[in-house]
């Protein structure tokens, strides 16, 4: 009887404890998702906006720029939110090393993002010169080195999952990261060195696998807790 008296608060307590970690995980698990399907209706709605000539990030712009603006912060706190949850993790012996710090990094560029507008061109919002603008604004500036950290920051992680789940044993997930950290740079790389010619779809194809995969591995440590 004694025993029990002494071990139900104990086991009540890691129940609690697991609950509230997969809360906080959960951010993390849906924020891709959220950020891919705003983006995608905002493009598909938005008159003068195409995917192929336009960042996600002007959508921030313009008399529905809120929506984008919102959509940048609000995911990119759940991150954050979740990053927090993973370095508790790790720091109770779970592996990952710099995976969660670099979530969480990649978390505050949103944020950032969001936050520091970038300036108008190529057309949109509706309006704006049809070319690129001839000089950057401060906040543009600051918008595209917050994006630039995030999306060096995602890369990083990527690396950083795929030692944690080949240490687990776990190829396939290992596999899964390493093919969408390389996939992420070669777009990076290939947009930004000029050679699609201005066309920005394999950026915004990365954006898509970059966020879906943060999400998903989030996901899967989400129900490694619940099996706990």
């Amino acid at each position: 009887m004694l025993s029990q008296q002494i071990t139900a608060p104990a086991g009540s307590n890691r129940s609690s404890a697991a609950i509230r970690t997969r809360a906080l995980l959960a951010c993390g698990a849906v924020a891709g998702p959220v950020f891919i399907a705003a983006v995608l209706i905002q493009a598909l709605s938005r008159p003068g906006f195409d995917l192929t000539r336009h960042p996600a990030s002007l959508l921030s712009l313009g008399d529905l720029g809120w929506i984008q603006i919102t959509n940048f912060v609000v995911t990119g706190l759940l991150f954050v939110v979740s990053a927090a949850s993973m370095l508790q993790m790790v720091r109770r012996g779970q592996p990952g090393g710099w995976a969660p710090i670099l979530i969480g990094v990649f978390g505050v560029s949103m944020v950032f993002g969001g936050v520091f507008l970038a300036d108008p061109g190529l057309g949109f919002p509706p309006g704006a010169p049809a070319g690129r603008p001839t000089g950057s604004s401060w906040h543009a500036m600051v918008h595209l080195g917050a994006l630039a950290i995030g999306f060096t920051s995602l890369v990083a992680a990527s690396a950083a999952f795929t030692r944690r789940y080949w240490s687990l044993a776990r190829p396939g997930w290992a596999a899964y990261c390493a093919g969408t950290g390389v996939f992420l740079a070669a777009c990076f790389v290939i947009v930004m060195s000029g050679l699609t010619g201005g066309n920005l779809l394999p950026l915004n194809v990365a954006v898509i696998v970059g966020w879906t995969w943060a999400s998903a591995v989030v996901a899967h440590l989400t129900r490694g807790v619940s099996r706990n």
